[in-house]
């Protein structure tokens, strides 16, 4: 039975405002998480050991087969979350109750019906699978770049200690860090505020008779997107870029440029693509609204001012003589680069003084006061375990690696230094600045020529911050789901070392056992495991660690200005912060955040300039005007809608990729083209010719 009383959820009044003591000082935690805890139910139980596990290994497995291929594809921990619920219901009709003694431990492989805390348990195995395999498991990318392009003969231990090691650090990070991003109740975590929803519109009934109940509403809402994901995923991926603007003036470049989704500036294109509304900046549902108009300063300022600019008015750097936006490198003469030829803002240091000093303790962290802590050594103990290792293999293996014992002692210290104010970042805005250019261009600066030295110093100094709030992340998923601290530090490190494991093991056998893999320009140019998502990092290896930033930024690089921007940037923030202190009644100015603002350019490429401006409608939408006028549906459908259209989306997405796409049945029509903008691609200085292309004189 529930330990406490809470407010009715669907009377958003006074909700935030701090007038009720204990309540949540932000808005959206008191309308979404129930302020409630039923210490009873059971836990780390047999159902949740199995499924979990299973759910880690599968999209482990998954994950890291898909993204050897030329669409690789990413199978979200949603998918498991929905899937387990029904086969944890099973277990519990079917599993017998009797009860079993081991070694002074009392069990039953069905302790009772399947429970929210069992499921919540069983996604934080499940994003262990994801986090490794998905998009984060940067480690496997550097493995992979050693071993497919340097081809390096690499020794099988030396890869396990570069996986865990990074992984594990991260989980240090995070257990140090955890009193400052996950017990404040200011520390909100936003994304996962649609894991609450989900949660509860699975498990709770709803009080009111009004409308479709939260599950109701789910439902229809992840079947007509998992249907009406079959048009941009199969049938018509046009949808994905709407570009009229190419069709109105089919041949002029200077039109195609501006009206590209996919090559240009996109202004007029839209998508009705999901998924590529929320691939960069996850879901526009879940990001505060103040946080929706930083990144929008910032890519307006920087797509629609300083490109045109820089582009056709001063033609910075011979901008000209390359497309006007493209994730390609190319050479001087504007032709595309053949790399097999070579082989600290003030405002942020504010909140996070004050996230040490001030610790406000909301409701949520009163209940979770009643459950035993993890004692600060149990991460202390994989804090100094991890470097430990870490600099042995840069001893042991110091020919493979690269990076001597000093270099991954600076590493650590700039993952220390920056780990707690992006982790408030997150935390408050629900975006995540990064930092990969830096350290690869200090190592590059201090160890050039040494490729595999950069992307390990990339990994130990930024990946482990990655991985760090992923696992800060979960934790405050856990706290507002009142999960005992004990069972998540258990469910995270053996999620993560399985995942490890197995994320490894899948990644050797592919590299020895596919002939050719990742090689594009090699015997097979058709094979679908080209790799590109890999290719990205091995282009980063030769860019920074091969021809390193002293050729390029130093005394006589082209680029050697732009050096001076990094000084800018730590200025930026000081005028903001004294027109606070001489305007304090306006208190827009202290939600003016310069690291957000330059967020919302950081991500292109890969995003597209059309992939971000649909981002920040559809969430001016949702969180400013349905959030301001029609409250009440917003509290209980707008973190419910988010988790039913990711669900049906990715629910199709793998549907898709099996049925159809893995075997070849691609359709070939005018509306599977992506982009019908050919000349968005085309260069505009005099003299430069490439291939479908007018030559200008």
């Amino acid at each position: 039975m529930a330990t406490q009383t809470h407010t009715d959820p669907e009377k958003p009044n006074a909700a935030g405002t701090g007038e009720n003591e204990g309540t949540s000082p932000v808005e959206e935690v008191a309308l979404v998480v129930p302020e409630t805890d039923d210490p009873t139910l059971p836990v780390l139980t047999f159902r949740a050991w199995f499924l979990g596990l299973v759910s880690c290994v599968l999209l482990i497995f998954l994950n890291t087969f898909f993204t050897y291929r030329t669409q690789p594809l990413t199978i979200s921990a949603i998918l498991m979350q929905i899937s387990v619920l029904p086969i944890g219901k099973f277990m519990a009709r079917t599993l017998p109750t009797t009860q079993y003694s081991l070694l002074g431990w009392h069990f039953s492989l069905n302790p009772g019906p399947f429970n929210i805390k069992e499921h919540v348990i069983i996604t934080i195995f499940a994003n262990c699978g994801v986090s490794f395999g998905g998009g984060d498991a940067y480690s496997i990318g550097a493995i992979t770049v050693m071993k497919a392009y340097y081809k390096q003969s690499l020794n099988f231990l030396c890869g396990v200690l570069i996986v865990l090691t990074t992984q594990i650090l991260g989980y240090g990070w995070a257990g140090m860090l955890r009193r400052y991003l996950v017990d404040p109740a200011e520390m909100w975590w936003p994304s996962n505020l649609a894991q609450v929803s989900l949660f509860r519109a699975l498990h709770e009934k709803d009080s009111t008779k009004k409308g479709l109940t939260r599950m109701q509403f789910f439902l229809a809402v992840m079947v007509a997107s998992f249907a009406y994901y079959a048009l941009p995923g199969y049938l018509f991926p046009i949808l994905t870029f709407f570009s009229w603007v190419c069709w109105a003036w089919p041949h002029s470049i200077t039109a195609q440029q501006i009206g590209s989704g996919y090559h240009g500036l996109g202004i007029g294109a839209f998508t009705l693509d999901w998924a590529g509304i929320s691939a960069y900046h996850g879901s526009p549902l879940v990001t505060p609204w103040s946080s929706i108009v930083n990144v929008g300063i910032g890519f307006v300022m920087f797509v629609y001012i300083i490109i045109p600019l820089c582009y056709w008015k001063f033609n910075t750097f011979d901008a000209r003589k390359f497309p006007i936006f493209s994730n390609q490198l190319f050479t001087h003469s504007g032709h595309k680069y053949d790399t097999t030829k070579i082989l600290t803002p003030h405002d942020i240091l504010k909140q996070s003084r004050s996230a040490m000093k001030n610790v406000k303790l909301d409701i949520h962290a009163k209940l979770m006061k009643k459950y035993k802590q993890v004692p600060e050594w149990w991460f202390s103990i994989l804090l100094i375990g991890s470097i430990v290792l870490s600099l042995m293999m840069s001893f042991v293996y110091k020919k493979e690696v690269q990076l001597p014992w000093w270099g991954m002692l600076l590493a650590f210290a700039l993952a220390w230094i920056v780990t707690l104010p992006i982790g408030v970042i997150q935390a408050t805005t629900n975006q995540q600045p990064g930092y990969d250019i830096i350290a690869q261009f200090i190592i590059g600066y201090i160890l050039p020529g040494k490729p595999i030295a950069n992307l390990l110093f990339k990994i130990y100094g930024r990946i482990s911050t990655i991985h760090a709030l992923s696992f800060l992340s979960d934790l405050k998923l856990g706290h507002y789901m009142k999960i005992p601290p004990r069972c998540m530090y258990t469910a995270q490190l053996v999620g993560t070392v399985v995942a490890g494991i197995v994320n490894l093991g899948v990644a050797w056998w592919m590299l020895d056992d596919i002939d050719n893999i990742c090689d594009v320009e090699g015997n097979h140019p058709d094979s679908p495991w080209t790799c590109p998502k890999y290719r990205v990092t091995f282009d980063a290896s030769v860019i920074w660690g091969l021809i390193g930033p002293r050729r390029l930024f130093g005394p006589g690089g082209m680029y050697r200005n732009l050096v001076w921007l990094f000084l800018i940037g730590a200025f930026l923030p000081v005028p903001v912060w004294v027109l606070s202190k001489i305007f304090p009644e306006k208190k827009w100015i202290p939600l003016i955040n310069i690291p957000v603002i330059s967020y919302g350019f950081a991500g292109m490429p890969p995003a597209t300039p059309t992939n971000i401006a649909s981002w920040l409608i559809t969430g001016t939408i949702f969180n400013y005007f349905v959030f301001k006028y029609h409250k009440r549906w917003w509290q209980k459908y707008n973190y419910v809608l988010s988790a039913a259209l990711d669900a049906g989306t990715a629910f199709m997405g793998v549907l898709l990729f099996f049925a159809l796409q893995n075997e070849g049945h691609n359709l070939k029509w005018w509306g599977t083209e992506v982009d019908h903008c050919p000349l968005a691609t085309c260069p505009t200085a005099p003299g430069i010719s490439v291939d479908g292309c007018p030559v200008f004189k």
